[in-house]
């Protein structure tokens, strides 16, 4: 079983931890500023109901992030 998937992937309650950040550029800087590095652990905890925004507690802050930008987090599912 592949535990490799996009941090968009996860559904809602589901923990998983960052392994990589395919972002470039600005985006990749908010993300690393928000704590999005790897070994951090996110879970989801809220998902919009079109699924393009979704809510993830990372560190202890609640972050909505745009599906377009979660699909190139790479993380390892627990």
């Amino acid at each position: 079983m592949n535990n490799i998937s996009h941090l968009s992937d996860i559904s809602e309650g589901e923990t998983a931890v960052v392994t990589e950040l395919l972002n470039s550029g600005g985006i990749r800087r908010r993300l690393q500023d928000i704590g999005l590095i790897r070994g951090t652990p996110v879970s989801c905890f809220l998902r919009g109901t079109a699924g393009d925004i979704s809510a993830f507690l990372i560190r202890g802050a609640v972050i909505a992030l745009r599906r377009e930008d979660s699909e190139r987090v790479i993380v390892r599912k627990c």
